[in-house]
């Protein structure tokens, strides 16, 4: 299972989502889950995003046991060997699957990053991957379902996570 995880920061909690899909081109999801979490996250650190977001996608992956990838929202790759949030998680799992990071933004000398272009934007997103090659990550990306830049899976996610959508298989 491909399992694209999203945490959202807000003034008294997290909340963490996580989509599960068999393949990349799937519509729905064959599994939703939602954590929340009463305690503030971590204080944001330059250069140390991963330590905000890595408790949170623990949690959310715990019961998970047929994870065959997984998508972060970020980089996994801040530049050629610069660990993002991606590759952090990576090591903290011991690379039990490969990790994919989809960023909406460029990362300033980012040299490894693989721009994908998806429905009529003119804007890409930054594909970066450990455990599976980068070029495969994009292509897996741009067949994504949805017709604009960012993916229905990737959205959905990240609605979840934001409490803009109720979640629907479990």
């Amino acid at each position: 299972m491909i399992v694209c995880v999203y945490v959202d920061y807000r003034t008294t909690a997290v909340v963490a989502a996580c989509v599960g899909i068999r393949t990349w081109s799937d519509v729905a999801s064959c599994i939703e889950r939602v954590v929340r979490g009463s305690e503030v996250a971590a204080p944001y650190v330059p250069g140390q995003f991963y330590l905000r977001e890595m408790p949170w996608i623990l949690k959310i992956l715990e019961p998970l046991t047929d994870v065959e990838l997984l998508v972060v929202d970020g980089y996994v790759w801040l530049a050629q060997d610069r660990p993002g949030l991606g590759a952090h998680v990576y090591e903290r799992l011991g690379g039990q699957f490969p990790v994919v990071g989809v960023a909406k933004s460029a990362f300033h000398d980012n040299d490894c990053a693989m721009a994908v272009m998806r429905g009529e934007s003119t804007r890409p997103l930054y594909v970066t991957a450990v455990g599976i090659d980068a070029r495969v990550a994009a292509e897996g990306v741009a067949r994504m379902a949805g017709h604009h830049r960012m993916p229905t899976i990737l959205q959905r996610v990240d609605h979840l996570a934001r409490g803009i959508c109720s979640i629907g298989n479990e």
